[in-house]
């Protein structure tokens, strides 16, 4: 293939590569500001050059054939590196510059990550910043966001991954509270409590509990039900009960003594929304310097935020 053909199946390359990451046609030719029909095309065309099937497509999705997979690496390279260079020649003329999508958690989002944005754009003038709170699982590769933020212990092997620290679950009450009603000293002193827990699950009244190779199971209660961390903050503060909570939302109330930690000495076994938080992004090797300044920043910051 000659120097002048070869030019001419970039832009078909780079198609491809996006065809791979949003995961079919549709999504792909929204995001390139093109239509199902041409980026077909485009990929039949790349498919005819190259002498090779790249995708096995049905009416919902696509996926890799062997042929496919190893191309994709290289395309996908090819899109890092032009991204590469006009994020290295915009560096020539001044600082980092342009927009950077990241999405957390809700809660995490506005007990963590939103506290630190302030400072990051005073610090970067050129740089944008669009958070996106969702509980939703966001793929940076499909959904067209530069950095993710999970909490999972396993990170998929697809996406580049840099640990940020960890959540975990505290019992939290008012001293108010605690002098009024006495401060239990196992789990099952629970029973006797009105307790704040989230009600999403027939089941999430039933409090798990571990300490070394002791486990303890208890069945609470209380007046107030509420799936938000920042109501269940509230209602402790306002002494309504023992509230569950992450630590990262408890953190500021504990330190300035308006609540108190109950049965530290335990720890609560959550189902969901807790252990390692990671950073995720696109493995790649070219990636414009306002996305690492970002990811640097969340990195240096939240370890003075987030539990290890």
């Amino acid at each position: 293939m000659n120097p002048v053909e070869l030019f001419a199946l970039l832009p078909d390359m780079a198609t491809f590569a996006r065809v791979v990451d949003a995961g079919n046609f549709s999504v792909a030719a929204r995001q390139l500001g093109s239509t199902p029909s041409t980026v077909s095309r485009q990929i039949k065309r790349l498919e005819e050059s190259l002498g090779t099937r790249l995708l096995e497509r049905s009416t919902r999705s696509i996926r890799l054939t062997d042929s496919g997979t190893q191309v994709y690496r290289y395309c996908r390279d090819i899109v890092g590196a032009a991204s590469g260079a006009i994020d290295v020649a915009g560096q020539v003329v001044g600082e980092p510059r342009g927009k950077v999508t990241v999405s957390a958690p809700g809660a995490f989002a506005r007990s963590v990550i939103h506290p630190l944005i302030p400072e990051f754009l005073r610090n970067w003038p050129d740089v944008d910043i669009q958070l996106v709170f969702t509980d939703r699982e966001i793929d940076p590769l499909r959904d067209d966001v530069d950095l993710v933020i999970r909490l999972t212990r396993s990170p998929p092997l697809n996406l580049a991954a840099r640990k940020l620290g960890a959540v975990r679950w505290l019992l939290c009450a008012s001293p108010a509270y605690l002098a009024a009603r006495g401060t239990p000293d196992e789990p099952r002193d629970l029973a006797r409590h009105e307790c704040l827990y989230l009600g999403e699950t027939v089941d999430d009244n039933r409090w798990h509990f571990r300490r070394g190779t002791e486990t303890q199971s208890i069945e609470v209660r209380g007046r107030y039900v509420a799936n938000h961390a920042g109501a269940r903050l509230d209602a402790a503060l306002q002494d309504l009960g023992i509230a569950i909570l992450p630590d990262f939302s408890a953190t500021r109330a504990l330190g300035e003594g308006r609540l108190v930690q109950v049965l530290d000495g335990w720890e609560f076994e959550a189902r969901s929304y807790m252990g390692p938080v990671w950073l995720l992004y696109p493995p790649n090797r070219f990636l414009p310097s306002r996305v690492r300044a970002l990811i640097d920043y969340l990195a240096d910051h939240l370890q003075d935020s987030v539990t290890e």
